[in-house]
């Protein structure tokens, strides 16, 4: 089973290129981060039209997020995260597909930080890690897998110091990372290469792309029973580089098959 997280940025604008890397890749399940659209806007019958059953959850601007399951109906849990009842961005999602938990997350960036938007990322994080912890101890198989806007470690980032101010890379972000693995889930990208720098966004400015200067902010964290079965993990990097291309690349990690 191959599971993926890709940060679309506006699916209606990518979507010819989000279908033809389905066509070519054909990943089990799909999680999408800042669709950029409206619920009425999302292309549901293109996504169907390529064999994929989907849920989501639009909001316009930054947000909006999706979980597409190939040849089924993923079965929505939930369409926001716990913990806030005034918070009505569009960046979390819940489905069952093929008896495995999938939360597909969009983080939010925090910048500029210090300040507000730094706070609503700290504490959006804070609820991600009770509701994980939830999660667990449910004892099901559980994917949270998403565009997390935290680069773990410094080898998750290229050697810089253009970024140290940024709120992908402070402290606290990257300690409410690590709170969230010391639960005992497993990084399936760093259990696969864990020496390697792997990046998974380049940003548009600065020739970052050419240059590979990348950070990696998409993670796809699996539960103990789901990490016991992870054959490979990796990035379809060369999408970043076709024309019109998000600023991010599909990640991807493949288990040994999960029964219903």
């Amino acid at each position: 089973m191959a599971i993926a997280t890709y940060n679309i940025n506006n699916v209606r604008r990518r979507l010819a290129n989000l279908l033809a890397w389905l066509d070519h890749a054909g990943p089990d399940i799909v999680c999408l981060q800042e669709l950029k659209c409206t619920d009425r806007e999302f292309p549901e019958a293109e996504i169907r039209g390529a064999g994929y059953g989907v849920v989501w959850q639009g909001q316009k601007t930054w947000n909006g997020v999706a979980i597409l399951a190939k040849g089924s109906d993923p079965v929505l849990i939930r369409s926001e995260l716990p913990g806030d009842v005034d918070d009505k961005q569009a960046r979390y999602i819940e489905a069952a597909v093929r008896g495995v938990v999938i939360g597909c997350l969009y983080l939010p960036n925090g910048n500029p930080q210090p300040g507000p938007r730094f706070d609503y990322k700290l504490a959006w994080f804070e609820r991600l890690i009770r509701h994980a912890a939830s999660l667990k101890s449910a004892g099901v198989p559980v994917v949270l897998a998403g565009d997390y806007n935290v680069a773990p470690t410094e080898a998750d980032i290229y050697p810089t110091s253009s970024w140290d101010d940024d709120a992908l890379i402070q402290p606290e972000s990257r300690a409410a990372f690590a709170r969230l693995l010391d639960q005992g889930w497993t990084d399936a990208i760093r259990a696969i290469h864990p020496d390697e720098r792997v990046y998974t966004f380049w940003d548009y400015k600065r020739y970052r792309w050419p240059r590979n200067a990348g950070l990696r902010l998409d993670h796809i964290l699996l539960s103990a029973d789901l990490a016991d079965g992870l054959v490979d993990a990796g990035v379809d990097r060369d999408e970043r580089g076709r024309e019109a291309a998000s600023d991010h690349a599909p990640a991807w990690a493949i288990l040994r098959k999960v029964s219903s």
